[in-house]
């Protein structure tokens, strides 16, 4: 059964009441389109209703609408408003809420990312403060964001790790200490990850799936016979190429 959100607009014409209809439509289609019109017009009317429909939207699409919609509003208004949901019990009101900020773009939004946005139970939710906190942090604060980012190496399935790997890869150099002390984890599952994340952010081209089945090959082996190994698997190519050349 589809949740019902009450929609006020501030401002009472018939538009505004067909479009507050619209955004609570069964057929997302049809939601997209009022979430487009809503972005398209700019009516701050229309700030509660946005935001209340990012909480409740199931479909990606017209989320990503919603968000939009909202950037077009005077951030004045926008912001505050967002801020709000940041602290909701609803996970995609928390979600959306940052995803919309990474829209917006505002360094202020800085402080508002907490630690236990970016230790979040709901992994969407950390996903999405880990991308944001990466895009708003002060460059004199990098260091800290992953010192924390790398508490969360091991946790979630494939997306998430993935996730988690981008962030700190796009934080820089400054993630090279963090990554090295959590190789040596006693955890395999948080040394693999580290070793597979130092991997990306030393040859970015390299894929995912390929940098954690050679990190796990190296927490498997250990650091020493792990070199030992691929030496002696160069070696042995080279002597077979030579061999192929006579």
């Amino acid at each position: 059964m589809q949740e019902v959100v009450s929609i006020k607009p501030t401002h009472g014409t018939p538009q505004n009441a067909r479009l507050a209809d619209a955004l609570r439509a069964e057929d997302s289609s049809v939601r997209l389109q009022a979430a487009l019109a809503a972005g398209s017009g700019a009516d701050p009317g229309f700030l509660e209703a946005l935001v209340e429909r990012c909480a409740v939207e199931p479909d990606f699409f017209v989320r990503d609408m919603l968000s939009w919609a909202l950037t077009r509003l005077p951030s004045e208004i926008t912001l505050p408003r967002i801020r709000q949901e940041l602290g909701s019990q609803r996970s995609r009101a928390r979600s959306q809420a940052l995803h919309t900020l990474s829209k917006i773009g505002d360094r202020s939004a800085w402080a508002w990312i907490t630690r236990d946005m970016l230790r979040d139970a709901d992994d969407e939710v950390a996903r999405t403060a880990w991308r944001v906190a990466v895009l708003l942090v002060p460059e004199d604060e990098k260091k800290d964001l992953a010192d924390e980012l790398v508490t969360q190496l091991g946790r979630g399935d494939r997306t998430v790790q993935l996730s988690l790997s981008r962030a700190l890869v796009d934080l820089g150099e400054v993630t090279g200490p963090a990554l090295e002390t959590a190789a040596a984890s006693p955890d395999p599952a948080v040394a693999a990850h580290a070793r597979a994340t130092e991997l990306l952010r030393r040859n970015p081209e390299a894929g995912f799936d390929a940098a954690v089945e050679e990190a796990k090959r190296i927490v498997s082996l250990g650091p020493e016979r792990a070199a030992a190994a691929e030496s002696a698997g160069g070696a042995d190519s080279a002597e077979a190429a030579g061999a192929a050349e006579c």
